[in-house]
């Protein structure tokens, strides 16, 4: 299958690759391209980005978390129904998920996609320096490194290096000069929501003007177009042979939630219903619900002011409703939280203990978490995920064990019956029967409610 693609890299955070790929996804989007967009990693927050401000068809693309073939068949589904595909990298190119390894890197996903990458380079404070960054990336493993970007550097000094990296046998792209006017503000979990960014549509169209001027786009979709063909097997998975109903909380506050994880709910036989703790008075009539995570505590006096919802929720979950709440979701169903700004508010009740802001990352990074109970949604194997969060609570659970990639394990989530609350953000793909298994819960309950 033809899929015209290119990954954005980096030899470090804090190039510029955010910046630049939502000037060439707008760009690619003023030239009414239809552009998928991908996020290499398991970063929520630039995807959400890159669909509700600049409008492409946005996901993730993880190496960790899947085998080469789902990541295909992943990436496929989505590049299928588009014209063209722009991947954002992570971290520095070959950086993966522990120091002296390049697993789940963005050389990785590259790798398995087939993927042509062009390498950005800040430049700033550097001439001739940049040859040299460029060769060292091209000399040190086999790799798709087909073109580069310099940011922040002036169109003179581009046009006086530029014989010297087409003599690396690599495409000049083209250069970025200095746009500070243009920067994306950031916070505490990357970018900050695209609601909260005054004007930013019409900034993003203004650095896509300027990525015109100084940029090759043509070459860009030419080799974009080079791709070669990907072939994949669709992952299989288990569906009941009669759907249920899975409420999905979505809103400004739970908004972390993996398209991913709703496709594969989908082909497990789950019809889904988005509704908003946020703003409806209830729970609608579902046989589970999904809380996703997000930003209960930048929300915390609307959220909490929801008594109705916050009742709603209870009350089914105690009368026995499946739910799975991650990260803010399990915030949320604790006794009492902090907001922002240090203020303590009753919450959902369902789980004992406090939320409050610690200051400082906790537990992250990528795990695997697994259970030893034949009753739990882990009972056919364990499943990857991540943690990333500053709120910490005092009550973590203790149902599953996670392993860090460095072999350090700890306890965490708290499974009882239909409840699943903790702070790891699951994978579904990752291992199939998870979704599988947490659906077979939804139609127990389901079918309870019909023998009443």
């Amino acid at each position: 299958m033809t899929l015209p693609r290119f990954l954005i890299a980096a030899p470090s955070s804090g190039s510029g690759k955010t910046l630049i790929t939502c000037g060439i996804l707008q760009a690619l989007v003023n030239r009414g391209l239809k552009v998928a967009s991908f996020k290499c990693g398991p970063d929520y927050i630039d995807p959400m980005f890159h669909s509700r401000v600049i409008g492409t068809k946005s996901k993730n693309l993880d190496a960790y978390f899947v085998d080469k073939d789902t990541l295909r068949y992943l990436f496929s589904r989505t590049a299928s129904e588009n014209d063209i595909s722009v991947i954002e990298g992570v971290m520095g190119f070959y950086d993966g998920n522990s120091v002296m390894s390049m697993e789940a890197s963005s050389h990785d996903v590259s790798r398995k996609l087939d993927t042509p990458v062009v390498l950005l380079i800040n430049s700033k404070g550097a001439s001739i320096s940049n040859l040299a960054t460029l060769k060292g990336f091209l000399d040190f493993t086999e790799n798709n490194i087909k073109g580069v970007i310099f940011n922040q550097m002036s169109q003179k000094v581009f046009e006086t290096i530029r014989p010297e990296v087409e003599k690396l046998g690599l495409q000049a792209i083209g250069y970025v000069p200095k746009v500070s006017h243009l920067i994306l503000e950031s916070r505490h979990l990357g970018l900050v929501l695209p609601n909260e960014i005054e004007e930013l549509k019409d900034k993003l169209n203004q650095l896509a003007d300027v990525l015109e001027e100084c940029l090759d786009i043509d070459l860009l979709i030419k080799m974009a177009s080079s791709a070669p063909d990907l072939e994949y097997m669709v992952p299989e998975v288990k569906t009941l042979d009669t759907p249920v109903k899975v409420g999905v909380a979505q809103d400004d506050v739970f908004c972390f939630t993996y398209e991913d994880n709703i496709e594969i709910l989908r082909r497990c036989g789950a019809e889904i219903v988005e509704f908003s703790p946020l703003n409806d008075a209830n729970v609608p009539d579902v046989d589970a619900i999904v809380l996703s995570g997000g930003y209960p505590e930048l929300h915390a006096d609307k959220l909490f002011s929801n008594k109705s919802m916050l009742e709603s929720i209870r009350i089914n979950i105690k009368g026995g409703m499946p739910c799975l709440a991650e990260c803010g979701g399990f915030m949320y169903l604790h006794d009492r939280l902090e907001d922002h700004e240090g203020k303590m508010h009753d919450a959902c009740g369902v789980v004992k203990g406090e939320v409050k802001n610690t200051g400082k990352l906790s537990r992250f990074g990528y795990i695997t978490v697994s259970s030893e109970s034949p009753d739990s949604v882990l009972r056919n194997g364990p499943v990857k995920g991540h943690e990333f969060h500053y709120w910490d609570s005092d009550n973590c659970g203790d149902s599953w064990k996670a392993v860090k990639t460095n072999g350090k394990e700890y306890l965490c989530t708290h499974e009882e019956g239909g409840l699943i609350a903790g702070y790891p953000h699951l994978y579904f793909y990752s291992n199939p029967e998870v979704p599988y298994n947490f659906l077979l819960k939804a139609k127990e309950y389901h079918d309870s409610k019909l023998s009443l």
